[in-house]
């Protein structure tokens, strides 16, 4: 965009947010919405299906990124992961689902992609972390560098790729019985390391970040558990309680912060409670004069994917609930009061100038080192606001595009937007542009992708686990 013009709409923009402050942000968000906002979330959607067409691949699956800088027809990255193929089976449920696409075009398209998710080659029963998007093969070269490539098991990559095959069986009864078929050889023990109260340590009840499997037994391990409850790859702890394969018990052995005394971004308060006979550490950080359960990083998709599919505030209202909205408004202060951006929303993303990096609220993750916003606004994470904080997120996102030119007609918002210099990045994501998807379709169609989760073990062994949270905010 024009330079004067971005920091003109940049500086008054902050001097605004400086002068009312968050409340009356929050006021003129509300103002300015408009029944009108509900076809524009509609064309947001729409824009940001087409990018995830554009990026999938003959195979059927979607690639991890395009290039959307040129005029002509984005070509998808070499690269896919189990990730990214989720991304691309939820989006296109939810397009049939709000009626961007046929019934028979969603039938189509999710048996193409499931088709090629059968030919995937797995070890023990999960995807690779990394395939060829265009021939499905095990990836053992980086495609932008010719490095190479170790093959592993992820388990937060594996988990949203679950997450998508049960949305897609959710949704086409015809694909049901080879999904089954597929998730069958799915057992989250695989990267579980059982309690130990000898030795919680080395037996902590959480799970392994996942396994290079070139090694004999069961491979190699990471060197680091997932032990923060509040981050995304707590979708494969509901996953493995929900199917059975994973102890109910492992859900009280993460951490809602670290203990007290360990290395933390801040020293926690909250107290010891014993629920299920496990001695729980209900610890909190304080933001702002704000209680909150902190994520690892301070990265909105950390604590906001999840409960697109997992209905976390509607199960847990007074814990999960009243974190995760005090968390948006977390983020929302620090852009707008703290650093006096004028826009907030920080996740991980590409960088404006190319490549890929973390951006967070460093005050709300426990990583002592952790991300930092650095003037770089993701509009991601305002989409996954907006089912908690509609009007604010839809102002922010109007902003975004109005002043900063951070969205595309052709293919929705791109990945990020340094606020500081007007530098919008030239690439979407699959997972981001995924995430948008999600959120748009459960602000316009609430529970549209939450079926499959609102049954069977989901219902009956997590629903329990998050009624009887009982966070100390």
């Amino acid at each position: 965009m024009n330079r004067r013009r971005f920091l003109t709409a940049a500086t008054a923009s902050a001097a605004a947010v400086c002068a009312t402050g968050p409340s009356a942000f929050a006021a003129t968000a509300s103002r300015a919405r408009t029944p009108s906002d509900t076809q524009l979330l509609r064309t947001w959607f729409e824009a940001t299906y087409r990018s995830i067409t554009a990026m999938t691949t003959e195979l059927g699956l979607a690639a991890d990124k395009i290039d959307v800088s040129g005029a002509g027809t984005p070509v998808p990255s070499p690269q896919t992961s189990p990730t990214n193929i989720g991304c691309g089976l939820w989006s296109t449920v939810a397009a049939a689902g709000l009626g961007v696409i046929s019934g028979s075009l969603m039938h189509e398209r999710l048996g193409r992609a499931v088709a090629a998710v059968e030919r995937l080659e797995r070890a023990h029963g999960f995807w690779f972390n990394w395939y060829d998007a265009h021939d499905g093969s095990v990836l053992t070269t980086w495609p932008e560098s010719g490095d190479a490539v170790r093959p592993f098991l992820s388990t937060v990559d594996n988990a949203w790729l679950v997450t998508g095959l049960r949305i897609a069986a959710d949704a086409d009864p015809v694909l049901r019985p080879r999904i089954a078929r597929l998730l069958a050889e799915v057992d989250w023990s695989y990267f579980y390391t059982p309690y130990d109260a000898a030795d919680p340590v080395a037996g902590p009840g959480q799970l392994l970040g996942g396994y290079w499997p070139d090694k004999p037994g069961k491979g190699e391990p990471t060197g680091f558990h997932y032990g923060a409850l509040n981050t995304e790859p707590r979708m494969a702890s509901y996953h493995g309680i929900a199917d059975g394969t994973l102890p109910t018990d492992h859900y009280w052995h993460l951490f809602r912060t670290l203990l007290p005394g360990m290395g933390q971004e801040q020293e926690p308060e909250g107290g010891y409670v014993t629920v299920d006979d496990v001695r729980v550490w209900q610890g909190h950080y304080t933001y702002r004069g704000r209680k909150l359960v902190p994520t690892w990083g301070g990265s909105m998709f950390e604590a906001l994917m999840v409960p697109l599919f997992v209905p976390e505030p509607e199960w847990s209202p007074h814990s999960w609930g009243t974190s995760h909205r005090r968390y948006i408004r977390s983020q929302i202060e620090h852009g707008l009061i703290e650093e006096k951006y004028g826009y907030w929303g920080f996740s991980p993303a590409s960088i404006p100038e190319g490549g890929y990096r973390e951006y967070g609220v460093d005050g709300i993750g426990m990583q002592e080192d952790g991300y930092n916003s650095l003037g770089v606004v993701t509009p991601h994470a305002s989409f996954l606001a907006l089912p908690l904080a509609p009007d604010e997120a839809v102002a922010n996102l109007k902003a975004l595009d109005r002043n900063l030119g951070a969205y595309d007609d052709r293919y929705g918002f791109h990945d990020s937007v340094d606020v500081t210099t007007g530098r919008v990045s030239d690439v979407v994501l699959a997972l981001d542009q995924g995430m948008i998807t999600a959120a748009l379709a459960q602000h316009l169609s609430p529970g549209l992708l939450q079926r499959p989760f609102r049954t069977g073990g989901f219902r009956s062994r997590v629903r329990p686990l998050l009624g009887k949270e009982r966070f100390s905010v």
